[in-house]
């Protein structure tokens, strides 16, 4: 009797400890924006790290698309009840920085957590964007994409296109277009992302400001400059085009994108992270083309990325952050950024990943996935084409959006619409240049002091 009293006390105080062990593990919160294909495959890259060591467990939440969620972490923030990894498009980027005291630096972090961590492993033209003049990097890259040509070969040949026919300019982009609506067919062209294909990766392409000051990297008093005589030649092309029935406008974001997977649109353009839904779901034969240019003076120079990357917030534990720290590192292994890389479409943000890709016949097997970054990093970046970082540029995208809406409907002309977005945009830099200024010196006088900003 006794010796089963003693066996049975041995294993209540096994299942004691057990217990106290797994609830040693330290847990951390990673909020972000993605879910259908996207999100399957982000959490495949949490249950792989939570089951390769017995430390840390990430748990992850979806808090809507990307200007949800960085408002949701901004909320969070100031109530004290924020995650500690926070997902941020690059157009939240600025805003981010201007948060002194807001996030823990990626360099310090990784700094403090003893983890081996090396920022010049990552591709240039992407880690750029979130890292300071003297190469501080702030935030790690996680998603980085650019925009393509998505092709529905089924529908050029219905249109009784070659469905390998050269598209590389909008001149012939137009003409498929032509015989697409001639041929019947209901959705010719959609596009994605209307700011970010038409305006600010077609001033990098084109190798012209979309703003002064570098795009908003060399000070706060950028002023917008996407009104040129170029920029209203292209918008006043989807207008037409949209009136005569061959552009259908789904929506301001990626809800295009559900039209062409069903294939119902001949041509799109939009991410290269369409990939991962694509392949899933279209029945029919695509392909992926560079994005258009008006030739007949340069030949294209490079477009820029969007995406996001992940930001430490502060105010979090020593331990909890030497957990963000671990879960970041194993996110930076070539492995899983080859793998996230494959399935997603998104760039290989490491020059490793995008080496093991091209040596294991990716590309070869699937073609054209590799023609974002080639894209990407043809030619060496100018002042016009390394990106852009501007200030409350959600909301100014939103004000783009609009007028751009009013161009598809016939109700207003590029001129204006540009020249109104221009001028809307601007009193929104100006806000913002004043409010991190007020920033900068309160933050001078009291250390202490930390600040996210008022909205995306």
């Amino acid at each position: 009797m006794k010796t089963i009293k003693a066996i049975i006390a041995s294993l209540a105080l096994f299942a004691m400890f057990a217990g106290t062990s797994a609830q040693a593990k330290v847990e951390i919160q990673w909020w972000h924006a993605f879910g259908g294909r996207l999100g399957e495959l982000l959490d495949e890259q949490v249950n792989k790290f939570n089951a390769s060591q017995n430390k840390y467990t990430v748990v992850h939440t979806r808090k809507g698309n990307y200007s949800e969620t960085l408002n949701a972490g901004i909320a969070a923030f100031r109530a004290g009840q924020h995650p500690n990894i926070l997902m941020v498009f690059e157009v939240g980027t600025a805003s981010l920085m201007a948060a002194k005291g807001a996030y823990v630096p990626m360099y310090q972090l990784m700094k403090d957590a003893g983890q081996r961590f090396n920022p010049k492993g990552f591709v240039s033209a992407v880690s750029g964007y979130y890292t300071t003049t003297d190469g501080k990097m702030l935030s790690m890259p996680y998603n980085s994409s650019t925009p393509v040509l998505w092709v529905n070969k089924d529908l050029m040949k219905k249109a009784g296109l070659d469905p390998e026919m050269d598209l590389s300019t909008w001149k012939r982009v137009g003409n498929a277009l032509d015989a697409a609506k001639a041929k019947g067919i209901d959705m010719p062209f959609c596009t994605c992302w209307h700011s970010w294909v038409h305006l600010e990766n077609f001033s990098a392409y084109h190798n012209i400001p979309f703003a002064t000051k570098s795009n908003g990297f060399a000070g706060l008093d950028t002023e917008l400059a996407f009104n040129s005589p170029v920029h209203i030649k292209h918008i006043q092309t989807l207008g037409k085009w949209a009136q005569e029935g061959k552009f259908k406008y789904m929506g301001r974001r990626n809800e295009a994108g559900k039209n062409f997977r069903a294939g119902e649109c001949m041509l799109m353009t939009e991410s290269s992270a369409g990939y991962a839904g694509i392949k899933k779901e279209a029945k029919f034969e695509f392909g992926i083309r560079h994005l258009p240019y008006y030739g007949g003076t340069e030949a294209p120079q490079n477009t820029i990325i969007g995406g996001s990357s992940l930001w430490a917030l502060s105010g979090k534990s020593k331990e909890e952050n030497k957990a963000t720290a671990a879960f970041l590192a194993f996110l930076s292994k070539t492995d899983i950024q080859a793998k996230w890389h494959q399935d997603t479409g998104y760039l290989g943000v490491t020059t490793a990943a995008a080496k093991k890709t091209k040596s294991s016949g990716f590309y070869k097997a699937n073609p054209g996935t590799d023609l974002a970054g080639i894209q990407m990093m043809r030619n060496k970046v100018t002042q016009n084409s390394k990106g852009l970082r501007l200030g409350s540029f959600d909301q100014i995208r939103g004000i783009i959006d609009e007028e751009m809406e009013g161009v598809y409907n016939g109700s207003k002309t590029a001129q204006v619409a540009l020249d109104n977005a221009v001028k809307r945009g601007n009193v929104l830099l100006r806000r913002f240049e004043r409010a991190d200024r007020k920033s900068t010196r309160l933050n001078s006088s009291h250390s202490s002091v930390s600040r996210m900003p008022s909205s995306a």
